[in-house]
């Protein structure tokens, strides 16, 4: 299969439950009152998917007006979109990172949840990652290696879990067909809401002072993904992204 035809694949693909027998029966209703853990915080664990394909395509699909270039951002988009995005990280089997993780709408992510961290697991669509959200109270070196998914410290405001995440190392697309580039001096602020026992938003404001002339948001309606599980996924066609066309 070329890495073209994956790629369509992946854009169509569904998570499928057959590789485990005896599920866990979904919450009998999925509107009820979120749950609460045992230290009395909203508990986030589940895994979620975004129904709608068009935040991994374009992140900023539902604003008005479009995301506020710099002129370095704008000519980076404006070339990106131009060769069809043939030199997106995707198609060489390098890490989508944030917030394409969280908006892919072919590959749910399971949170796992503890005090003091959590855990989100990735199909990602070729990936299998992982993001750990830290709430211990600790705090990011100056000096800590750059990553395509960042690093992530965590608190709660209420019933709302915000995260902040730096440390990026300004090789990530923000979303697919744009192209929307960030720098290493990208800020995601996140903010988990669960609404109820199916539903959570996800609201995103990106802060990259390189890329942007000031900070923008996005809010992604997530949902409960029941009867099925996580799969495995490994990217091993590299070798094709030669084939991809573009400008």
């Amino acid at each position: 299969m070329t890495l073209l035809r994956a790629a369509i694949w992946l854009a169509v693909a569904a998570p499928l439950p057959a590789q485990w027998l005896n599920l866990p029966s979904a919450p009998a209703d999925l509107s009820a009152p979120a749950p609460k853990t045992s230290d009395g915080k909203p508990d986030l664990s589940g895994l979620w998917v975004v129904d709608d394909r068009k935040y991994f395509f374009d992140i900023a699909s539902d604003l008005k007006d479009d995301t506020p270039y710099t002129v370095l951002g704008a000519s980076i988009q404006q070339q990106r979109e131009a060769d069809i995005h043939k030199d997106d990280p995707v198609g060489f089997c390098l890490p989508m990172g944030l917030p394409r993780m969280y908006a892919h709408f072919a590959s749910p992510f399971k949170i796992l949840q503890r005090p003091d961290l959590i855990a989100v697991l990735s199909e990602a669509s070729i990936w299998s990652t992982f993001v750990q959200i830290f709430l211990d109270g600790r705090t990011l070196a100056p000096d800590a290696s750059p990553t395509y998914y960042g690093y992530s410290l965590g608190h709660w405001e209420g019933d709302t879990l915000v995260v902040e995440t730096t440390g990026f190392n300004g090789k990530i697309w923000l979303d697919t067909t744009k192209g929307r580039p960030a720098s290493e001096a990208l800020h995601v602020t996140q903010r988990f809401h669960r609404i109820d026992a199916g539903h959570m938003t996800l609201q995103m404001t990106f802060t990259d002072p390189i890329m942007y002339t000031r900070p923008w948001t996005v809010t992604l309606p997530i949902r409960l993904a029941v009867g099925t599980e996580l799969m495995e996924t490994v990217c091993e066609n590299e070798r094709d992204s030669r084939h991809l066309v573009g400008k």
